[in-house]
C-alpha cells in the first residue's frame, strides 16, 4: 500500500502485491491456517485498493474516456462480486470446506479484473489524460488508502460523494477491529 507514482503505477503495484499473496496461498496445502492469514492480508489490500479506485480512478474514467460510464460500471460490478466473495471468506477458517472454493473464486475474479484493467482500462485512461493529472490522482489514491476500510462492506456506496464521506469512518472502525483481533499482522 502506498507505492508511489501516478494512479496507474500505484494501482499496478497494488495488483502485484495482491498477486504475491495469491501465489503464497496457492503454495500452501489445503487447510493450512497460514492460508487464512494470507487471505485476510489480500482482502485488506484489495479493499483499500478498491476504495481508491472507486473514489478516484472510475470517476476519471467516466469523465475522460470514451464510453467511460460503461467501463466504470463494469469495473464496479467486478468489485461488487469480489467484495461479496471476500465477505463470505471472512467468515471461514482455513479448514472450513468452503474456504478453498471461496478463495479460488475470489482469486479468479480478481485476476480477471486485474487483466482487464491493465490491458484495457489503464491504457485508455493514460491516452486521454495528461501526466500531471494522473500524478495528482496517484497522490489522492494513496491518501484514500491510508484511511480506507480493511474489511469488505458490500452494502456501502461505491460512488462519490457518499463513498468518500463514509470510507474514513468505516476504515477507522475496521482498523480498530483489526488491532483488537490481530488480523493482518505479519
Amino acid at each position: 500500500m502506498g507505492h508511489g507514482g501516478n494512479i496507474i503505477e500505484e494501482l499496478i503495484a497494488d495488483h502485484r502485491e495482491v498477486e504475491e499473496f495469491f501465489a503464497k496461498i496457492e503454495e500452501l496445502p489445503s487447510g493450512d491456517e497460514r492460508r487464512k492469514h494470507l487471505a485476510d492480508q489480500a482482502t485488506m489490500e484489495l479493499v483499500r485498493h478498491s476504495v481508491a479506485e472507486e473514489a478516484y480512478l472510475y470517476p476519471a474514467v467516466r469523465k475522460h474516456v470514451p464510453d467511460g460510464d460503461g467501463l466504470a460500471d463494469r469495473e464496479l460490478e467486478d468489485h461488487a462480486t469480489a467484495e461479496r466473495l471476500m465477505k463470505q471468506l471472512e467468515g471461514c477458517e482455513a479448514d472450513d470446506p468452503e474456504f478453498d472454493h471461496l478463495v479460488r473464486r475470489m482469486m479468479t475474479e480478481v485476476r480477471e479484473h486485474i487483466a482487464d484493467e491493465e490491458s484495457n482500462l489503464f491504457p485508455r485512461l493514460r491516452s486521454q489524460c495528461p501526466d500531471d493529472f494522473l500524478d495528482e490522482l496517484g497522490d489522492k489514491a494513496r491518501q484514500a488508502k491510508k484511511t480506507a476500510p480493511t474489511r469488505p462492506h458490500p452494502s456501502t456506496p461505491d460512488k462519490p460523494p457518499a463513498n468518500k464521506i463514509l470510507a474514513p469512518g468505516i476504515g477507522l472502525v475496521d482498523r480498530l477491529r483489526d488491532m483488537m483481533t490481530g488480523r493482518g499482522k505479519d
